[in-house]
């Protein structure tokens, strides 16, 4: 979220409120010990740094942050970041989110420019916007994404643009404002399986989802859409892949899958460690399912790599259109 430090101090000086009675939280004695395979060094080179000082000063910060991301290391370093829009609050409590809930303070009119500045000094190739919910506005924010969009297309004219959306519920028109904005990737993620949504996800409604995402292709053919979900929540294989032929209905064209995390002891709990092959099965299937691009690993995230995934999407397009 791009927002001015003030609010984010305060957002980090607020508990967040849960739900107690929906968050599977396994005693200490029963916590899963992470695996070798997601354990990542600390953040410390000078790229890191800088891209840090960027955000700082233009009074931003960044779902990398917010998130507590495993791979914040490397794409600081190479100068890849994700900003989050419309405050440090979230209107929503998912149970695998960290970010905090409660009433977000009024929108930051600026906040588009500080954007646009930022994306300019780190001469990004490609970036990602993303936000928290905001329910409580009459658009969910959508005219705010517009503008952002609009800022990094006058302040970086030649950076390809990613955003990462809520899902506008009951929200008539914010869909169609955005996609009239041209963003090169429109990506909302379905997070997880149906079956989990009352106790991970319960603000949100599956098959809305999918229909926001099938929604875009219809208004903009030429936009490319994505979504992700996390894995080890308790879902099962079968599920995990009837959420690949819903997602491939919807047209959508990318697909990550990775690992969750588990935030604090308060938020859902980590019900399984998913291996490497298990996750390379999974890529093996979405790509035979017609996907363009998959990105299945452990340390996958929806925003990682998010500019070479955006190559591999030009590509994949134009050796499927070649093959016709």
């Amino acid at each position: 979220m791009v927002t001015v430090l003030d609010n984010r101090l305060a957002v980090e000086a607020k508990p967040r409120p849960r739900h107690p009675e929906k968050a599977h939280r396994p005693d200490q004695a029963t916590t899963l010990r992470k695996p070798d395979w997601l354990r990542v060094k600390a953040p410390v080179s000078k790229g890191y740094q800088e891209t840090r000082e960027i955000a700082r000063s233009n009074n931003l910060i960044t779902v990398c942050e917010e998130a507590g991301c495993p791979n914040i290391g490397g794409c600081w370093e190479k100068k890849h970041a994700t900003f989050m829009i419309m405050g440090g609050i979230c209107t929503r409590a998912c149970a695998f989110c960290n970010v905090a809930t409660g009433m977000p303070k009024p929108l930051d009119e600026s906040e588009p420019e500080s954007v646009g500045r930022a994306v300019a000094a780190m001469g990004l190739n490609h970036v990602v916007i993303t936000s928290v919910d905001r329910d409580d506005l009459a658009d969910g924010g959508a005219q705010h994404f517009v503008e952002t969009i609009r800022a990094i297309r006058a302040a970086a004219p030649g950076t390809t643009i990613e955003i990462l959306t809520p899902d506008f519920l009951r929200k008539p028109g914010a869909l169609e404002a955005v996609v009239a904005a041209r963003p090169d990737v429109f990506n909302h993620n379905l997070e997880t399986v149906p079956s989990k949504y009352l106790t991970v996800r319960p603000g949100a409604r599956y098959f809305h989802s999918i229909r926001l995402l099938q929604r875009v292709k219809e208004l903009d053919p030429t936009i490319f859409t994505k979504s992700g979900i996390m894995v080890g929540l308790g879902e099962e294989r079968n599920e995990v892949l009837q959420l690949m032929d819903d997602l491939r209905s919807a047209d959508v064209d990318f697909l990550t899958i990775g690992q969750y995390l588990q935030p604090t002891k308060k938020h859902h709990a980590v019900m399984r460690f998913v291996t490497p092959e298990e996750f390379q099965s999974f890529e093996t299937v979405a790509l035979s399912k017609g996907f363009l691009v998959v990105s299945a690993s452990p340390l996958t995230r929806s925003s990682h790599h998010a500019g070479e995934d955006f190559e591999r999407l030009k590509a994949a397009r134009l050796a499927r259109r070649a093959a016709a």
